[in-house]
């Protein structure tokens, strides 16, 4: 996604909606669900620039980072939900900086699963 459409989805709320589907999934209903939130989330916070570390920052301030770490560890044999919110932690705790090494210090307390 361009940096332009992540900021246009992130402007329209889809940071917060997606994290708020994310904590509402039911691993034992449909792990896609898990796996969708955190591809979008791998998505809409990708990018370096002002635009994208405000991004990541938003994200983890709504909860991302616990909630992507809460899908793995419900869903460990899922390979697909693994996969995307390693990503996705990955878009979010990037970057230079006491904002971006505090985001890592969360995903490292929400005990992130190896992969």
């Amino acid at each position: 996604a361009s940096d332009a459409h992540s900021q246009r989805v992130a402007d329209a709320g889809a940071i917060e909606a997606i994290v708020a589907a994310l904590q509402a999934a039911d691993p034992e209903e449909w792990d896609e669900v898990e796996q969708d939130c955190c591809q979008a989330l791998a998505n809409v916070c990708s990018g370096t620039c002002a635009a994208g570390l405000a991004r990541k920052q938003r994200a983890a301030d709504a909860g991302a980072i616990e909630a992507i770490v809460a899908a793995m560890q419900a869903l460990p044999r899922e390979e697909d939900v693994q996969e995307h919110g390693c990503c996705a932690l990955a878009d979010i705790c990037h970057g230079r900086g006491a904002a971006a090494r505090a985001r890592r210090q969360r995903a490292r307390s929400a005990r992130v699963p190896e992969a």
